[in-house]
């Protein structure tokens, strides 16, 4: 990516990582898991400085409850919870304060193509969650 021509801009391109909400909300049990995830989260701002004068940006989203094809990761649905009970499913996407559900995979999406379209976000994590927080279990 650093030996690619740049845009207009001077850019690059972008980094888009994936974490967790369990980089904040970890939950008992989840040491290893919150760990690496918030590892992700913490190098975030570091590696977008390192990479600014290569014109290439970094960011990370940290999604919550959402639905892939009625399997559960985080909140968005992925096949890690595929084998839930379906009302399980549904109490989960409950526990979301707005819009109470999972979130669906072209709401990722369009966050993604939000990032590579603004050119000024660049170091952030951004939360995709519905304002969810996870309780200790």
């Amino acid at each position: 990516m650093s030996k690619t021509r740049p845009g207009p801009g001077g850019e690059r391109g972008v980094i888009i990582n994936t974490a967790s909400i369990a980089a904040y909300d970890g939950q008992i049990g989840q040491v290893a898991y919150a760990a690496s995830k918030g590892a992700i989260v913490g190098m975030t701002l570091p590696l977008a400085r390192d990479l600014a004068s290569y014109g290439i940006r970094v960011n990370t989203i940290a999604p919550g409850l959402i639905d892939y094809y009625s399997t559960v990761v985080g909140l968005f649905m992925t096949p890690l919870l595929a084998g839930l009970p379906e009302k399980m499913q549904q109490q989960l996407g409950e526990s979301v304060p707005f819009p109470s559900r999972l979130g669906n995979p072209e709401e990722y999406a369009q966050l993604v193509q939000a990032i590579i379209d603004n050119k000024m976000l660049n170091g952030e994590t951004i939360r995709l969650d519905g304002a969810l927080r996870m309780p200790p279990k």
